[in-house]
């Protein structure tokens, strides 16, 4: 067993192509118990899942229409149709959430960087399950107004939305960078 092949083959699936089955229950908790298990500075757990899923996709895709519609009037239709279909396809949806302890003499950005570790290790554990999964934010990540919908608190942050489902297509390749593009050696 080449134990590199899940970091070597790992392939974003458009979450559009995404689609039912997601995770039952029980794959559920073993792929969020699976994510939680990443470096963790402090031992503080600074993150938390919100799950989204069922009818709650088109609800939240409703509430973007809304949204954009508020912050832009004259907001296209073709985004509105975008925004209204963003979590339509992908049968379960994990919203990452970073709960940072601020005053912690761990600074928040390596907090954050735990829960960025958290999205990365749930994308994998979906797809050594057998799902597809995409990591997507998106604007509405960063909108005060729907954060709080999803019961976001004003000093939490949206790291993710990981999309989870049974692939419908080839996941597409991608250009990677050149190794030698990316590294240097410190010489002092």
């Amino acid at each position: 067993m080449d134990v590199l092949a899940p970091l070597t083959q790992r392939r974003s699936v458009p979450s559009r192509l995404l689609a039912a089955p997601g995770p039952d229950r029980a794959q559920l908790e073993t792929l969020l118990t699976a994510a939680m298990r990443v470096p963790d500075h402090g031992k503080l757990a600074p993150w938390r899942f919100v799950l989204i899923e069922g009818e709650a996709r088109h609800v939240l895709g409703e509430r973007l229409v809304a949204r954009a519609r508020e912050i832009d009037p004259n907001a296209p239709a073709a985004a509105l149709e975008k925004d209204r279909e963003r979590f339509c396809f992908a049968p379960t949806i994990v919203a990452v959430v970073a709960t940072p302890v601020a005053g912690h003499k761990v600074p928040v950005v390596e907090q954050l960087l735990s829960g960025g570790a958290v999205c990365f290790a749930l994308l994998l554990a979906a797809q050594g399950m057998g799902f597809g999964a995409q990591w997507l934010t998106g604007w509405a990540a960063y909108d005060r107004e729907i954060l709080a919908g999803l019961g976001l608190a004003p000093e939490e942050q949206l790291l993710g939305f990981i999309h989870i489902g049974t692939p419908q297509g080839e996941a597409p390749e991608r250009l990677r960078p050149a190794l030698p593009d990316k590294l240097s050696v410190f010489r002092p």
